[in-house]
């Protein structure tokens, strides 16, 4: 069992369970924050960014609910913007204003929704190892089972550069 929350059009086909707040076909269920699966039944639980909806405040009780379905040794696999890179390339020039408000700040049209907070790896391994997670690491969107969607995870700058351009994706794994 799979989950892929926040999957929006995204259909990752037969093995993953989809959860988002529209209704589209594929989507099995529409909180994110209260799951409708048993204690420990989950293998991975896949959300691209959709953290940052959340308030900080909020955040560990959705990852205490999403590790809660989590097997033992199930992967947590998380993708956000990358604050650091973002503030480095607008420091830098090469990239302005207009080009980091999108990622940082994001925003869904039914009914208008703002991303609440940013991350950089350090933040995001300390709220992740304080609600119980281990070996958080970066992943490679490559090396995973649904890398042929495209989806924020993939994120670059230039736009869909993806073997030249920088990846503006924060992508972190972990570990129950």
């Amino acid at each position: 069992m799979k989950l892929h929350l926040g999957c929006g059009i995204r259909n990752f086909g037969e093995g993953w369970d989809h959860i988002d707040y529209v209704d589209y076909p594929h989507v099995v269920s529409n909180d994110v924050t209260k799951l409708p699966y048993e204690d420990d039944s989950c293998d991975v639980v896949y959300a691209s960014h959709l953290l940052p909806y959340f308030d900080r405040l909020e955040v560990p009780a959705v990852l205490k609910e999403w590790r809660r379905v989590l097997k033992t040794g199930g992967i947590l696999r998380i993708a956000v913007s990358n604050f650091r890179t973002l503030a480095s390339l607008y420091c830098s020039q090469e990239i302005t204003l207009d080009q980091v408000i999108g990622p940082l700040f994001g925003r869904w049209n039914v009914p208008p929704v703002y991303q609440k907070t940013t991350y950089d790896f350090t933040s995001l391994k300390t709220i992740l190892t304080d609600v119980g997670f281990t070996d958080v690491n970066h992943y490679n969107w490559r090396e995973t089972e649904h890398s042929g969607y495209d989806d924020h995870s993939q994120a670059y700058i230039p736009h869909m550069d993806k073997d030249n351009g920088t990846l503006i994706s924060l992508n972190v794994e972990a570990i129950k």
